[in-house]
């Protein structure tokens, strides 16, 4: 069998994003961490719809529509919605288990929850909740409008806290003609080719930015991802508006010589 190129081979790769925050080994010239995630200092935020800056996850999801605003198209299976309801029809959706859950829109965080959140002190004390109530780094890191996406929910909560992968072309339905497989047994997903880059692009924003630990080999996948599937207009036009209202966007996005900074 003919020897498969590097970046195809990475990009079917079954390695996976690490879930275990460690002091990052970053490039000299990549993005310093703007905080770690173990810092108890704290963040200011806003509240308003029309204020600027870094919201809580409470308050991301009030400006949230204002993100997406003709863009409605979920992340993972490129469904169309109106509101919080899907239009399964759209995109060829069919219910894998939870017909209720998988005719609304949630919000994802391409970078779970709970890796950005597990390893402190307050997950440890209370989980996901007691964070979200006495935190303020995670507060922030929560609600960061760069790592949040509409999602068909049934999708959402399959993927759970599950890391991203690759370990096939020809991927077997799962929710009718979505091209996202979820693969429980080894708690990997694999997202759609068309959001693989803008995935890898958030993902490598969240762990720069929040002081997350990524292995090399998961780092090798992401950057693959990002020098495979180039940045579009949608997600050009996502982060501009992001920048409007957050005061800040992906780097790695809208400056090609950050994200090669990243990747090399």
């Amino acid at each position: 069998m003919r020897k498969t190129p590097l970046s195809i081979a990475l990009l079917l790769a079954g390695c996976q994003v690490s879930q275990t925050p460690l002091p990052p080994a970053r490039h000299p010239s990549s993005p310093a961490p703007v905080r770690s995630t173990q810092s108890t200092t704290p963040v200011d935020r806003v509240h308003g719809p029309k204020a600027v800056g870094h919201r809580d996850f409470a308050n991301a999801k009030k400006i949230l529509p204002t993100i997406f605003a003709g863009m409605e198209n979920d992340f993972y299976c490129g469904c169309r919605y109106v509101g919080h309801v899907v239009q399964l029809a759209s995109c060829g959706y069919e219910p894998r288990r939870n017909p209720t859950r998988a005719a609304r829109i949630e919000w994802e965080h391409v970078v779970p929850a709970w890796v950005l959140g597990h390893q402190r002190q307050c997950w440890q004390q209370g989980g996901r909740k007691h964070c979200t109530d006495t935190d303020p780094v995670f507060q922030v890191a929560e609600g960061d409008l760069n790592n949040l996406v509409p999602a068909v929910g049934e999708v959402n909560g399959d993927r759970s806290n599950f890391a991203y992968s690759a370990w096939t072309r020809q991927p077997t339905s799962m929710y009718g003609a979505c091209q996202t497989i979820v693969d429980f047994k080894l708690q990997r997903v694999q997202p759609r080719e068309e959001v693989r880059g803008r995935a890898a692009r958030i993902t490598l924003y969240m762990h720069q930015t929040y002081g997350l630990h990524m292995s090399r080999q998961d780092r090798q996948l992401m950057c693959a991802w990002s020098r495979t599937y180039l940045v579009d207009a949608w997600e050009r036009q996502r982060d501009e508006r992001i920048v409007r209202w957050q005061g800040s966007g992906n780097p790695l996005v809208s400056d090609p010589a950050r994200l090669k900074a990243t990747c090399g």
